[in-house]
């Protein structure tokens, strides 16, 4: 059965970013431990791999993540809909579009954030997937400002208005271009200017839709500044690299009692070693773990003692406790 959307039509969203290669099962369970409130994102899976790939792999989740979005990428609205049929029935709490990756790999099967220069084909891939699932699972998307030389409202509006007439009520904006020609992925993360008042002018003019905006949001402060303007906030590798922060914000929007690292890590342990019983090496695990400590004393023996030891036969969550024996005795001795 699935879990009730805690932010289905939520008043404010904490959300986690889709990372290729890191956002997988493990990292969402760990990450639902530090945040019981945000929603979390998978990876982002190419329509044709749901569809013909190995699901029980491509879509693993485990029950702890809800509320969880499937991201899908695709331009075909026929396969988008088989796709988003798939993910609905897996118990997928949301289908996500993405309309704004840059990686030459999404460009050569036309999708990601070229798809903003075609809003009626994406209209038609969002009506698609609409008709395709439960009416209690949203089909939402996640674009750019634009891009390479876009730097025209009117055409980010249009994209905007053209994918919400066909039933979209929620956007991700993650508020820089993105540059197809030139520019690493990594660089596309970095180097366009992010220019957050036009998701908080899309907000003020859109009243009606559901805008959350991602981009260069690592801290505190700056993720509290944008709920003045926006329904919320999508962190990407601050998530990542400073888990912690995940609960800080958590705490700070939804309430409840701020946990230790250490206990948090240790309410992960059943999930754990439920994994390893299924034969799941340690270091598939841990290595989501590592930035736990980021910036505490000890931060750096507990990684250490991860990094070295997850990948050897039979490591399980004794290793895990010696990590945090470790840094737990360096942060007494400061």
């Amino acid at each position: 059965m699935r879990a009730s959307p805690a932010i289905a039509v939520e008043q404010l969203r904490l959300s986690v970013a889709p990372m290729m290669d890191w956002t997988d099962t493990h990292c969402r369970a760990f990450h639902r431990v530090l945040a019981p409130h945000a929603r979390l994102y998978t990876e982002m899976v190419h329509a044709n791999a749901v569809i013909h790939g190995d699901r029980r792999k491509l879509l693993a989740m485990d029950a702890s993540e809800h509320p969880v979005a499937l991201q899908l990428g695709g331009s075909e609205p026929d396969l988008l809909a088989q796709a988003a049929r798939i993910g609905a029935g897996h118990g997928f709490d949301e289908i996500n579009l993405n309309c704004g990756c840059p990686s030459d790999r999404v460009q050569a099967g036309r999708f990601g954030a070229c798809l903003m220069r075609e809003p009626q084909l994406v209209a038609e891939c969002v009506a698609a997937m609409i008709a395709a699932v439960p009416a209690d699972v949203p089909v939402t998307v996640k674009c750019r400002l634009g891009v390479d030389d876009d730097h025209e409202w009117d055409r980010f509006v249009g994209f905007i208005d053209t994918v919400a007439a066909a039933g979209c009520r929620t956007f991700v904006v993650h508020a820089r271009n993105a540059w197809l020609q030139g520019l690493s992925p990594k660089e596309n993360r970095e180097v366009p200017p992010l220019r957050y008042d036009w998701a908080h002018r899309l907000k003020r003019e859109r009243p009606h839709l559901q805008v959350a905006i991602n981009g260069g949001i690592a801290d505190e402060a700056t993720a509290a500044a944008q709920l003045a303007h926006v329904d919320g906030v999508m962190l990407g590798r601050a998530a990542y690299h400073d888990p912690y922060l995940l609960h800080r914000l958590d705490v700070a929007w939804f309430g409840g009692p701020m946990r230790p690292r250490g206990e948090l890590l240790r309410a992960f342990r059943p999930y754990v070693e439920a994994q390893l019983g299924r034969g799941v090496p340690l270091k598939h695990i841990t290595r989501h773990v590592l930035g736990l400590f980021a910036g505490q004393r000890g931060g750096r023996a507990f990684r250490q003692t991860l990094s070295e030891h997850a990948h050897r036969p039979g490591a399980g969550w004794a290793l895990v406790e010696r990590a945090l024996a470790l840094t737990e005795a360096r942060a007494d001795a400061a």
